[in-house]
Parts: C-alpha cells; structure tokens; sequence
C-alpha cells in the first residue's frame, strides 16, 4: 500500500476493530464503488471503520507513513472526493448510529448515517432538521457543505441547525467544537467541507415537523414554460416560510398520475411542500395550479419520511453524473428563456435542471456568521446531466457545461460547494467569498501540513 510495509499492514489489522481492504481482498471492488459511476479509482487501502478509535488509528498510520487520505461518509459527492488512486480511504459508512433525544430535541449523528437513516429515527418521535432531498445522500458531506432542502425556509441550512460536533483533526486527537468550545473550528466546518478534520459526530437541533405533511407535483407541458415560470418567479416573491415549492425541467418520469403518452414528453414540474395545517396549505398553494394548464397533479398529505424518497429513484446509485452549477438572487427573463432553451436539448432522458428555492430563514443569517457565506442566494440553479453509458459522456458534459456557460452573466457568482465537480478548482474561493481568508488561517491552525486535502481544498495561510 504506498510505501507501507507489510509489517505496518499487519499491525494495522490487529488493532482495527474494523477492517481494511486491499485490492486482492474479495470485498474490495464493491467497497470502492461510490454514487457517481464516472467514479472509478482504486485506493491502496480501505479501512471500514467499526468506531472513533478506528478513525483515530487510521489517521495515525497515515500520518506516520506518509500517506494520502480519502474520506467516505455516504459516498454520494458528485466530484468523487470519498476516493482517490492510491490513497488509504477512510470509510465511515459503517457507523451509522443515530440517537434522538426527544425531550432537548437533539439529535446525534455518526457520519455513515444518510437523511433515511435519520430521518427515520427523528420520524418516530415527529422530529426533524432542514436536511436534503435524497434519503441516500449521507449527513455528514451535506452538512459540511452547509446543507439545504425543503425545510430551509423555515428552520435555515443544515449548518444552521448544527449545535456541536466531535471531529479528529490532523494530530489523531478527537475534540469538540461548537459555539463555546474551539468555536472557530466551529465555525470552519459549518460550509467549509472536510478542510479540517474527519467529524466523527453531529449534534443537531431538532424541531417538530410531520409525520404527515402537504406536498405532491404539478406537471405542466414545457411548452408553457415561459408563463409558469414568470408566474413562479412572481409567486414566490413574498412566499410564506411554511411552503417551499423547486422546479425541475426535464422529460416527464412514468409518473402514475401522468397519462402514458405524456411519458418522455418535455415538462415543467413544480415539487412542493408545505409544513404545516393541510387545509391551509391547499389554500395557499392553489395559485400554482392556475399557471398554465397541467398535464396533471398529484398533491396531498403524506408522511415526511415518504415525501424525503419521492426524488430517490431520480436519483439512484450507478449512473454516470456531471453537474454544474450557478446561485442566483432572482430569476431573470434571460434565466429562465435559456433554462428552457436547455431544458429543449436535453442529450439524456435522465439529464434535467432544477431549481431550488432557498430565502427565509437562511437568509437572515450574516455571511460572516458561518463558512457557507452566500445568503443572497434565493434559487440554485443545478444543470444536471445524468446518462448510462460511457459513448454518451462528451454529449452530456458538453450540454451541461454550454448551459452554464450561457447563464452564467445572470447568476451571482458564488457557488454552492457539495454541487461543484472535481474540476473546478479555480471556483472554490466562489464558495467562500468573504470568508475564504479567515479559512485559510483556520486551516493553518488545525491542519498545517494540508493533511485533509483530498476535497474541494483550502489550503492553509502561508
């Protein structure tokens, strides 16, 4: 492995209560696998790790001897950080331990956990944080990226909800951070990814919500994109926090409440969800149906831990993935005319562009209050393509890197951190805006030597 010799490797072994793969080992191939299928690297080794002390130990051989490090909590990044070739790979998906404590409304969270491994121990008790919207995205890579999904209107971005974390830095030693303990490493790994350690536990607030919500589609042909759009734009503008309504352009999915011939056809899909007194909500959300003339709706009370799957099968495990992506404070006309003009020339049936709706709560927080600084930012725009094959990659980049490019003069230029490719070095100052300074001193104090440097890096002040 590298330049680790046998005898390491065998020490190694016996003190793990984990396990360690190496490339002759049947399990390995499986283990390297990640989210992303244009994913493909081979790591020296993967240490699946059983616990803390397996991570501290990991840290410390690597350490010891020189070596590159990778870490996987889900293994759901789009630049395929969790992996690199000939890196030691600290694979936490095994720990996944998720405790809730009903009465401080605090939840404890290993960093293997997904939002359906949480969402379903929060759910038992009717509790839940702003989190994402793919129950197989892990906590832990959405969290330290800062984190949005359909509760960031009301409760804020994940990091938001963050109360406390304990995380081993680059020395192997395990600390807490949180607003009163080593708060500007606190304040570091609230948006500022993996720079600064291997978090081996998220503490976060939790508030009521479900088990049953408002939420559905509506589905309307994209050739009245244009008016659903500009009445969307217009319709958000003063929107009540208890609502959040994305829009996706795509080729209609075989949506059971979607007649079959609309199947494959271009649509606008309006997703929304509303937290709160059913009945008020159909109220409210009843403009949005009066936009165009939907090829048909699905809209109605379900569970929450239900309606965080609805995106799942969009979203699954072994397709090829090539996002990019733009923040915007407002939706302008030339937006929204090349969002469609893309949305028309779509090179898969599983290529599409959706649009997040965020404001609210997230942005009555100061840019400067955590690392994730972009509060402007009320929608992100994500090109996302999606294909099978590898015959169709040039098609599906080219189209997602055109898109961006074109409207590109619209958006704000900050970026949004867990949606960046691998090849977008040159972007992450974009991330962090204001804040990127005061990282790279915060990185120097916990990770001089650049240890953790296998992500979307910050390197430390000179």
């Amino acid at each position: 492995m590298g330049t680790i010799s046998d005898t390491v490797i065998d020490t190694f072994k016996k003190q793990l209560r984990g396990n360690i793969l190496l490339p002759d080992d049947p399990d390995y191939e499986e283990a390297r696998r990640i989210w992303n299928a244009m994913i493909d690297r081979r790591p020296a080794g993967i240490v699946q790790c059983a616990g803390v002390g397996d991570v501290m130990l990991s840290v410390r051989v690597a350490r010891d001897n020189d070596l590159l490090v990778s870490v996987r909590g889900g293994g759901h990044n789009i630049a395929g950080t969790a992996i690199r070739d000939d890196s030691l790979m600290i694979d936490l998906s095994g720990m996944k331990s998720v405790h809730i404590n009903p009465d401080s409304r605090r939840a404890y969270v290993e960093p293997g956990a997904s939002l359906g491994d949480f969402d379903h121990e929060a759910q038992a008790f009717g509790l839940a944080t702003s989190l994402g919207i793919n129950s197989t995205t892990g906590v832990a890579g959405l969290t330290l990226g800062g984190g949005f999904g359909w509760l960031t209107r009301k409760y804020g971005l994940t990091v938001d909800n963050l109360v406390s974390v304990e995380i081993i830095t680059a020395d192997a030693k395990r600390i807490r951070a949180s607003a009163d303990e080593n708060p500007d490493l606190f304040w570091a790994i609230r948006g500022g990814g993996g720079n600064f350690g291997i978090v081996t536990l998220f503490e976060f607030q939790l508030h009521p919500v479900g088990p049953e919500i408002l939420a559905g589609f509506i589905v309307y042909p994209l050739e009245q994109a244009e008016t659903v759009l500009t009445e969307y734009r217009r319709f958000v503008d003063n929107l009540h926090e208890d609502l959040n309504v994305w829009v996706v352009l795509r080729q209609a999915p075989p949506m059971p409440f979607l007649p079959e011939d609309v199947h494959g056809k271009g649509v606008v899909v309006l997703a929304l969800f509303f937290d709160g007194d059913p009945v008020q909500g159909m109220s409210i959300i009843k403009p949005l149906l009066r936009f165009g003339q939907p090829y048909g709706d699905h809209i109605g009370p379900m569970p929450y831990s239900a309606w965080q799957k609805a995106f799942d099968p969009l979203l699954a495990p072994g397709s090829r993935n090539y996002w990019k992506s733009h923040n915007f404070s407002e939706l302008s006309d030339a937006a929204i005319a090349t969002a469609i003009e893309y949305a028309g020339k779509l090179p898969s049936a599983q290529c599409e562009t959706f649009i997040g709706l965020l404001g609210g709560q997230a942005s009555l927080v100061a840019p400067d209050a955590t690392a994730y600084y972009a509060r402007d930012t009320k929608f992100v725009m994500n090109m996302h393509a999606r294909w099978e094959s590898a015959e169709e990659d040039e098609a599906c980049i080219s189209w997602a890197r055109e898109f961006f490019a074109r409207v590109e003069p619209y958006a704000t230029g900050s970026v949004y951190v867990n949606f960046m490719t691998e090849e977008e070095v040159e972007r992450i100052p974009s991330a962090y805006g204001v804040n990127q300074n005061k990282l790279e001193q915060i990185k120097r104090k916990y990770d001089p030597d650049n240890f953790f440097r296998v992500n979307q890096n910050i390197k430390p002040a000179a």
